[in-house]
């Protein structure tokens, strides 16, 4: 009998199930892949999630590996250029860091075993085990050998999209939206770009920053109306929407750039928040909460709500609170603290601005210090309720001689929030 079963033992729930191990609760922790294993991703952690790393002892083995520092952020929207990079966060971090999933996942999975969880990898889940309406456990099998049953006060999905924990519980989505965007991506020699998010000129986009073993991940999107014409030929493709963007880059990536690896396709998952938590299951990561990835804020956010689930699971654990208490606590929070990045990525990931965004992004393109504010909101170390704050907006718009027709464009009227 354990405390908790953690399916997925990917960003969300390969740290969870480091955490309340090293709580001292036996966890078993479940994947479907063995480790190291890819799975599709914007590599990018935020310097909020480099401060869970840390905290947890672990950033020095991903600095190890020569994924290399990013210190220099470049944005652009059509004619909207913001450069800089955000001050360092209290814990020191001044930079941020894009790692292979081969590489950090392994990490994590390996944190999670010498903490004290138990780990089984290459195991599928084929039902959960339920006593009257309280799941109470899993059933499954490594590969094709015999079918497993293990049982827990807790089962934790953090299986992905695709959830088989969500699937079997029924948990149902209550907010969401259609994903707008297609994305191709894969790896590059030869390109010295640093970190580029460049978006516009016909709803496209290019983004890319340097990786582990001198590579740099480059990736295109496009709506979602124009994936078959893509395909056909997804080199010409990214050639084409790199030179539309910035031409000199584009001339760089045609003399310079050799993709060494397989594309990665991807039609985006829709946005949405499903029901995450009922008796005896709670989900966490993408099973629960999903968001376009053009913020690049999947992984910060699974290891930021890994570790409130974690903190909230060990009160109920250890006797404080019951879970009856503290799941709906989990689900209230995360959504809380997730409003502003989950608003704003639906508002932007359509690859053209709003006015509301566009007047905001033009005028902190043009002064340092809200540039920098910029940096700190995108850091997850800036508030966003400060960073778009009527009054804070208002000296902006003061400060840099906004046209007064654009100075009040408010968000409602714009149609940012949906």
């Amino acid at each position: 009998m354990y405390d908790v079963i953690v399916v997925g033992t990917r960003v969300a729930g390969a740290p969870l199930a480091m955490l309340l191990a090293r709580r001292g609760y036996r966890v078993l922790a479940v994947d479907r892949a063995t480790f190291p294993s890819d799975t599709p991703s914007t590599h990018y952690i935020h310097q909020a999630g480099l401060g869970f790393l840390k905290s947890w002892g672990l950033l020095d083995e991903v600095i190890a590996t020569g994924c290399p520092p990013v210190r220099q952020l470049n944005f652009t929207y059509t004619d909207i250029v913001i450069t800089g990079m955000a001050d360092p966060a209290e814990d020191g971090i001044d930079a941020v860091y894009c790692p292979r999933r081969t590489i950090l996942d392994k990490i994590l999975v390996d944190a999670a075993g010498t903490s004290g969880a138990e780990v089984i990898e290459g195991f599928t889940v084929t039902e959960l085990v339920r006593e009257g309406d309280k799941v109470a456990g899993i059933r499954g099998r490594v590969g094709e050998g015999p079918e497993q049953e293990f049982r827990a006060q807790l089962v934790i999905g953090a299986d992905g999209a695709n959830s088989t924990v969500a699937k079997s519980v029924g948990a149902q989505t209550y907010e969401g939206s259609p994903a707008a965007c297609f994305v191709y991506y894969s790896y590059y020699e030869g390109v010295d770009w640093g970190m580029q998010h460049r978006t516009g000129f016909g709803e496209q986009q290019f983004a890319s920053w340097p990786t582990n073993d001198g590579l740099a991940l480059v990736a295109v999107m496009r709506k979602r109306d124009r994936f078959r014409e893509f395909r056909t030929d997804p080199d010409a493709g990214v050639q084409e929407i790199v030179s539309q963007i910035d031409p000199e880059i584009g001339a760089r990536l045609a003399d310079t750039g050799r993709r060494v690896e397989p594309f990665r396709p991807m039609l985006y998952p829709d946005n949405y928040r499903r029901q995450s938590f009922g008796p005896g299951w709670a989900l966490v990561g993408d099973a629960g909460y999903h968001k376009d990835p053009f913020t690049g804020w999947g992984i910060t956010d699974s290891f930021k709500y890994a570790q409130l689930l974690s903190d909230l699971v060990d009160e109920s654990l250890s006797g404080v609170r019951p879970f009856e208490e503290t799941l709906p606590e989990y689900q209230r929070e995360r959504d809380a603290q997730s409003a502003s990045t989950y608003e704003l990525t639906q508002a932007i990931s359509e690859l053209s601005l709003t006015p509301y965004y566009d007047s905001v992004f033009r005028a902190t393109s043009l002064d340092p210090q809200y540039t920098k504010h910029f940096f700190g909101l995108i850091a997850g170390l800036y508030s966003p309720d400060k960073y778009f704050g009527e009054q804070e907006l208002a000296d902006l718009y003061e400060l840099v001689d906004f046209p007064v027709a654009d100075r009040h464009v408010s968000k409602s009227d714009a149609g940012a929030v949906r």
